[in-house]
């Protein structure tokens, strides 16, 4: 497959990474040179320095016979305008567009991305993305990462192991006996750095990260079983109010069992936005930074604390801030993924990475055959990939112990029909399930392979 990919930003070099390890044929555009410099030099690409909307720009690029382009530059309007170049002068079958303004996205003008119109086939929305991020993050707040999957019955969870984690030390298959009746599985465990997929005599140990694949109605349990108090969450102050922290606010005054919110935004006009916007939820304008605020909104009252300023440093500094006010709970939405290091010793519980979160809802477009879901795992060391099984796969009517996995990839969950089940060596992939992959990165070509995923766009 032939992809352009305008922007070289840390999203755009994501997916060109992604890409690229999967033998695509992909050529990088931005205007930065140096930026396409950087991309040449460490992943197999080819690069065009200049403006991604220009058409002798993407003509070089190879536009005349590329098979999709994605538009993930800084400026939403670029993005529009290269999208309609791409369809107009080049006849580019699939357009994928990165907009982040709020007035493009309101459901009442979605007839302008029409094909007779602005023709972009997927509008991508990190900031919409990220909201829906940090509630799932609020869902599950012991949990460090979390995401959905089989429409919600599913999801996966990653737990870091204290010294008191009740089921340290206890080989994997010995988990399994002991809690038979538990939907859940490990399929991931990262230890000193490095990510890996368990075998069923491994051990877990404190100070582990593990990644657990549970069925929905199995979480707190499960949360419980790996050492992690299960507490409602009913009030949470979030520190930012742009169009991240709004969209958080808004969701969480819309939900039945209500949980309450105060929101700080350091901006008076936009506290003043927020303010108009929202019918229940307090906002305070002011530094979030700032003890005597942090007060006022009852910091050592809230179960959580969460902060999405644009500004990652500002945010970490605030959590321990709110934490050390006495929140027993921070997550903190992360930019920079050197800094993740940090959480730890700051005792910060939980991030948001927008850039993993917008290469994943990306990717979840781009392997558009029968695939589902995609999600990626840290620094793009391994996906988790939801895809329905075809007739023509290698692994239909097959037993799991028979089918050759790679090394790096366990199943994590079977659906069959409306019944989401924990996978066991003796299960049968029959034509039709759904099936939750986890794979490190080096192995995600393979596991395409064995599903058979066909990128078909017409």
């Amino acid at each position: 497959m032939k992809v352009i990919i305008c922007g070289a930003g840390q999203v755009g070099w994501q997916i060109a990474r992604h890409l690229a390890n999967e033998k695509n044929d992909v050529t990088v555009v931005d205007n930065n040179a140096e930026l396409v410099r950087r991309a040449m030099d460490t992943l197999d690409v080819q690069g065009v320095a200049g403006f991604a909307s220009y058409p002798d720009i993407l003509d070089q690029a190879g536009a005349r016979d590329a098979d999709m382009i994605i538009a993930a530059t800084h400026s939403d309007e670029v993005n529009m305008v290269t999208c309609q170049v791409a369809h107009s002068v080049f006849a580019i079958p699939r357009k994928i567009a990165r907009l982040r303004a709020q007035s493009y996205l309101t459901a009442i003008y979605s007839d302008l991305y029409r094909r007779d119109h602005l023709p972009i086939d997927v509008v991508i929305s990190p900031e919409r993305e990220v909201a829906e991020a940090a509630l799932q993050r609020l869902a599950a707040p012991s949990a460090f990462d979390t995401e959905s999957f089989m429409d919600g019955k599913a999801q996966l969870l990653g737990i870091q192991l204290d010294d008191d984690c009740p089921v340290v030390n206890t080989p994997l298959r010995q988990l399994t006996d002991l809690f038979s009746t538990l939907r859940t599985i490990v399929v991931g465990v990262r230890r000193d750095g490095r990510l890996f997929a368990p075998a069923p005599g491994d051990q877990l140990f404190p100070g582990d990260q593990v990644y657990v694949f549970s069925h929905v109605e199995d979480v707190d349990r499960t949360m419980e079983i790996f050492g992690k108090i299960v507490k409602k969450q009913e009030r949470v102050v979030i520190i930012g109010g742009g169009n991240v922290g709004l969209a958080v606010a808004r969701e969480l005054e819309s939900r039945v069992n209500r949980i309450r919110a105060k929101v700080i935004e350091k901006s008076r006009p936009q506290a003043e936005i927020a303010a108009d916007a929202l019918e229940r939820t307090i906002v305070l304008n002011g530094d979030g930074m700032d003890m005597a605020l942090l007060t006022e909104a009852n910091i050592d009252r809230a179960d959580a604390v969460l902060l999405v300023t644009d500004d990652d440093k500002t945010n970490m500094l605030a959590a321990v801030r709110a934490k050390a006010a006495g929140c027993p709970m921070a997550i903190c939405l992360v930019n920079d993924p050197t800094l993740v290091p940090l959480m730890g010793p700051l005792g910060i519980d939980a991030y948001i990475n927008p850039r993993a979160t917008t290469v994943s809802s990306i990717l979840r477009h781009i392997r558009h055959g029968r695939v589902r879901g995609v999600y990626s795992i840290g620094d793009a060391e391994a996906e988790v990939i939801e895809a329905q099984v075809l007739s023509t796969s290698p692994i239909a009517g097959r037993m799991i112990r028979d089918i050759e996995f790679p090394e790096g990839v366990l199943v994590g969950a079977v659906r069959k029909g409306n019944k989401v089940i924990r996978p066991e060596a003796q299960t049968r992939i029959e034509e039709g399930d759904v099936i939750a992959l986890f794979s490190l990165s080096a192995d995600v070509p393979e596991v395409e392979r064995l599903l058979q995923v066909s990128i078909d766009f017409f």
